[in-house]
């Protein structure tokens, strides 16, 4: 059993770190909450991320003292990510060398192609589950970021939400934006090594106050059908102030609006973004306005009725005051609602730009079950914090032995501010 345990930490490790160095998000994300969830969970239960508390200020001698209220945001543990395949039981013992190292035929043929799956579905959705949560959007629908300028006004929204300049900011770009900016950047003056790593790899490794990796799993995103001069219907709409049972960073603003084409149709998909006119979004600690319309986030596909008349729930929600106040003021009646995500049924990519905070992960350990002649489960922080499980057990029906990996994990935008879609 101590050869059976050696092989499959080795299997285990082996596969868990090609599938972080194949990742544009895995490993780019808040997992600090580690060990609150370091207990079993399964799939469909929930764990909690803090969110950061913030405060009004006072002016003057007399005190103002505010009651401190923790918020948290809901992380759901999805299905179990998997992979299986039947390996023969003297190749892979013999795979394995007294060292400790795996064979390179070995990890070509099963283990190299075993991670790059599981990276590619979990960066997958990981980037779908942060442009989903992620309202603030920059560039011009199908006009792909071509220049330096282009990334550093990606970052401009994050500078204005006060999100630091740590060396935590990240993005995703796709392959032709990629080229492009690569092949822009050669005539500016850069760190020779920098240049140097670019030039043989095609890749922008750092830029613009950004880690940069070139990712094909970047999400892409359909605008809904559209159609009439949509307003807000009724003034007021919003939160004065967010109290104490509210939780800012996960409340939505139910808008109700019309003057959307008047059918019973599909008017915005989920994902879709829209200013509201006369609605300014704020500095997060001094208050006062940015000068640019904050942009909303549609959390749910919006129909209309047959006279044209909707109901949007979006994100951030609307709030106009105290401490958590994120806009100028609640939008007037008949202010005008402005499509920002692209023209009506177009599907753009979406390059991400964000801090790490801004999206929550999280991967339980699972149960190692009995009855296997190999099984192991590795949680390494260094390769994003996530727990594989490798489990091997002989098919007796058809003479084989079975192997399977498993990732269980959740991950939710916890902070919205803290990221951006670069549309393409």
């Amino acid at each position: 059993m101590a050869n059976a345990l050696v092989t499959s930490q080795v299997v285990t490790n082996e596969v868990l770190r090609i599938a972080h160095n194949s990742s544009a998000f895995l490993g780019n994300m808040n997992s600090d909450y580690k060990d609150s969830w370091e207990k079993e969970l399964k799939p469909g239960q929930k764990v909690s991320a803090r969110a950061p508390v913030q405060f009004t200020h006072r002016t003057g001698e007399t005190a103002n003292v505010q009651d401190v209220t923790e918020r948290s945001t809901d992380v759901t543990l999805q299905p179990l990510l998997g992979l299986d395949f039947a390996v023969g039981s003297t190749e892979l013992a013999t795979s394995i060398g007294g060292d400790g190292k795996v064979s390179k035929a070995f990890k070509e043929r099963y283990l190299k192609p075993a991670g790059l799956k599981l990276a590619a579905i979990l960066d997958y959705n990981l980037g779908n589950i942060l442009k989903n949560g992620a309202h603030q959007i920059v560039g011009t629908p199908g006009t792909p970021p071509a220049t330096f300028a282009d990334l550093l006004q990606a970052g401009v929204p994050l500078d204005r939400m006060s999100v630091p300049r740590d060396g935590m900011r990240m993005a995703a770009i796709e392959p032709g934006a990629n080229a492009t900016i690569v092949a822009g950047l050669a005539g500016l003056f850069n760190n020779k090594e920098v240049l140097g790593e670019q030039y043989k790899t095609g890749i922008i490794k750092t830029g613009a106050g950004l880690d940069i990796a070139m990712s094909q799993n970047v999400p892409s995103h359909t605008v809904g059908p559209l159609g009439g001069a949509p307003v807000v219907n009724g003034a007021g709409q919003g939160i004065t102030n967010a109290g104490a049972t509210d939780n800012p960073y996960a409340a939505t603003t139910n808008l109700v609006t019309n003057g959307w084409t008047a059918a019973a149709a599909l008017r915005l998909n989920q994902g879709d973004t829209f200013t509201l006119a006369g609605v300014f979004s704020v500095n997060p600690e001094t208050k006062q306005s940015t000068g640019v319309l904050q942009s909303f986030l549609v959390t749910a596909a919006v129909s209309s009725d047959a006279g044209g008349n909707a109901t949007i729930t979006c994100s951030p929600a609307i709030i106009a005051g105290g401490a958590y106040q994120n806009v100028t003021a609640r939008p007037n009646a008949g202010a005008a609602l402005t499509v920002t995500s692209g023209a009506a049924n177009t599907t753009y990519t979406q390059n991400m730009v964000w801090h790490r905070d801004a999206i929550t992960f999280v991967s339980p350990k699972q149960e190692l079950p009995g009855g296997m002649d190999m099984a192991y489960q590795a949680s390494m922080a260094d390769e994003g914090g996530v727990s594989l499980r490798f489990v091997r057990g002989y098919d007796i029906t058809n003479n084989k032995f079975v192997s399977r990996f498993d990732i269980l994990w959740g991950a939710a935008v916890t902070l919205p501010n803290f990221a951006v879609r670069r549309t393409n």
